[in-house]
């Protein structure tokens, strides 16, 4: 029996297609195909809250998928018959980096720095404080005084910054220390048994670089920004995991590397044995 994959991929930009880039025609629906098989895991993984992956689900017509890592990795969910259920040992796992602390007490710490604006309320959870940024703040020098005030009082936090290119914003979400998407993938492959040999994970944009730098099988689609790609590239260097990274570049099954295509370019690559399954449908 071959064993099981487990395939995680972020959303937006990744397998969603609404970036500045084309998409190719047939990608969406050979990977709808490919993920039907019985040996293939579905994990969404994304900055997106629930309600914003079920419409993500419905407006692009995705596969349901078998676990959403939600949040940016601060919460994971399992869909059985399109019942969600949340996993309460992922919040008791990350509770203890915020000392006790709730969302409100961490927006406290930050709300006297300059350039920091927050976003809906929608967008945040009890482990997730998310910022609007200022193209033009002074970026280095925000996260060396966020960084500061969360050692002043011994939180272990993760700040992870992206970019929202359609509206020209940086995105800075605050997360305890052990719930970033590389962490949150890690505990559903210790959770369900998925090695490193058997889980492939597919990105695009800077909160994915843990990811995309780490042991994991990690494809980055064309898409991607040159800056991204650059980033990735010398994180995974530095980390010596340079053979876990592949960046997507177009012509496998004549598509062009962007979103899903990209997607099923990694996974062909790092498992060969899969391409057939793309080709055939079968």
């Amino acid at each position: 029996m071959t064993e099981e994959i487990l395939l995680c991929t972020d959303l937006d930009r990744t397998l969603l297609p609404n970036g500045n880039c084309l998409e190719s025609a047939l990608a969406r629906p050979v990977f709808s195909t490919l993920v039907k098989r019985p040996e293939l895991v579905l994990a969404y993984v994304t900055g997106r809250h629930k309600a914003l992956v079920e419409q993500a689900i419905a407006e692009y017509n995705l596969p349901q998928p078998d676990y959403v890592i939600g949040d940016v990795g601060t919460s994971i969910y399992t869909l059985t018959a399109g019942v969600w259920k949340d996993w309460p040992q992922w919040a008791e796992d990350i509770a203890p980096d915020w000392q006790g602390r709730d969302h409100a007490d961490m927006q406290q710490l930050f709300e006297h720095l300059p350039g920091l604006m927050l976003q809906e309320s929608a967008k945040q959870n009890r482990f997730k404080l998310s910022y609007y940024v200022s193209p033009h703040t002074d970026l280095p020098q925000l996260l060396a005084a966020m960084r500061a005030q969360l050692a002043a009082s011994a939180i272990r936090a993760e700040l992870v910054y992206s970019t929202d290119e359609a509206e020209n914003t940086g995105l800075l979400d605050v997360l305890p220390a052990g719930a970033s998407k590389f962490h949150a993938i890690n505990f559903l492959m210790r959770q369900q048994g998925f090695s490193v040999e058997n889980t492939v994970f597919a990105g695009d944009s800077g909160n994915d670089m843990p990811v995309l730098a780490s042991v994991i099988k990690s494809v980055l689609v064309a898409n991607a920004s040159p800056d991204v790609r650059e980033e990735a590239v010398q994180q995974s260097q530095r980390q010596s995991t340079s053979h876990a990274l592949y960046l997507a570049k177009g012509g496998f099954m004549g598509m062009n590397g962007n979103y899903s295509a990209g997607i099923l370019e990694g996974i062909a690559h790092f498992l060969p044995h899969t391409e057939q399954w793309m080709k055939t449908g079968e």
